[in-house]
């Protein structure tokens, strides 16, 4: 229980896909203008992310691995990984129609989302091996992306009413504030390590 705990912990903090690695750079600077679509989006990805993980660990373990088709790994992922963001994309828009229209682009970008396929294979290249790890480092990577964007857009929410110099407005100013929370969760990366 205590080595689910910190590979939770390392996934959302230590290593954070968007801060760390620096996938899925497009709807972090995308989405988070507006914390509620920020929320949406982290959610929307933190589904996508668990379903995906825990489905391609199966898929890797049971069908790709037995048949000696590990060559197949990225296309069936993408696969795996499409299928259940057009299921999220359905479902939003059916049941929860402002927020499928706040995320506008981004919902169909899970899709081509890199950090989704990112968690699939670092589950891989990481040696998880229960599916109970593989779906608590995908879950707590997708929580990890929500809090970075959920971060992120009150931060630039604040940005709005601040006196920032023209030539800094919008995309500049974003980028600064995401290097500097970057660095910030730099700073977890000492956990752990003893």
């Amino acid at each position: 229980m205590l080595e689910l705990l910190f590979i939770g912990l390392s996934a959302a903090l230590i290593n954070n896909f968007v801060l760390s690695y620096f996938m899925g750079i497009c709807p972090f600077l995308g989405v988070s203008k507006r914390l509620d679509a920020a929320f949406g989006m982290g959610a929307a990805v933190t589904f996508v992310m668990t379903i995906s993980g825990g489905l391609t660990y199966l898929l890797q373990q049971y069908a790709l691995i037995p048949l000696g088709l590990q060559i197949l790994q990225y296309v069936a992922f993408i696969f795996v990984i499409a299928g259940t963001a057009q299921f999220v994309e359905l479902y939003v828009q059916r049941f929860f129609e402002p927020l499928y229209r706040a995320f506008g682009v981004y919902l169909p970008m899970i899709t081509t989302n890199c950090t989704v396929l990112g968690v699939c294979l670092l589950v891989w290249s990481k040696s998880y091996d229960t599916l109970a790890q593989a779906l608590t480092f995908s879950f707590f990577g997708g929580a990890g992306f929500t809090l970075a964007i959920v971060i992120m857009a009150g931060l630039r929410e604040s940005i709005d009413f601040a006196d920032v110099p023209r030539p800094l407005r919008g995309t500049p100013i974003a980028l600064f504030v995401a290097a500097i929370l970057a660095m910030a969760f730099a700073g977890f990366a000492g956990m752990g390590s003893h």
